[in-house]
């Protein structure tokens, strides 16, 4: 009912930037907080940032000096600004978002595909 699909993942040297966008779609009544997850191999996944709807934000300590999310409320979007990427960066990137399909629908976690990026020389 609500697909999330994501872009801009990429191979980069250490020290650039890439920035990743996704796009909610379907049927989508109402949307919660947005955000990245990421997963490296053979690690947990874990939280990158996250956005309210009201545009609080959340990092984690390993990227808040370096990462920005930010969101369009009207386009369904959240987007990722990396700087200063690092080799511990690589991973699958998952957008995320929690969202109700309808008025009546209970609130659901919603995950995109992934997409890659990997940071080497």
């Amino acid at each position: 009912q609500v697909q999330l699909v994501e872009s801009g993942g990429d191979l980069v040297q250490p020290g650039g930037s890439l920035r990743l966008s996704c796009t909610a779609s379907g049927s989508i009544f109402s949307i919660r907080a947005m955000g990245w997850y990421r997963q490296a191999p053979g690690k947990q996944r874990e939280l990158v940032a996250d956005i309210s709807s009201g545009g609080y934000t959340n990092y984690a300590e390993s990227v808040e000096d370096r990462f920005t999310v930010s969101r369009d409320n009207d386009k369904n979007t959240v987007t990722l600004q990396m700087n200063s990427l690092k080799p511990e960066d690589t991973a699958v990137y998952f957008c995320n978002c929690a969202a109700k399909s309808s008025y009546r629908d209970t609130w659901r976690s919603y995950w995109g595909q992934g997409t890659q990026v990997t940071v080497s020389s």
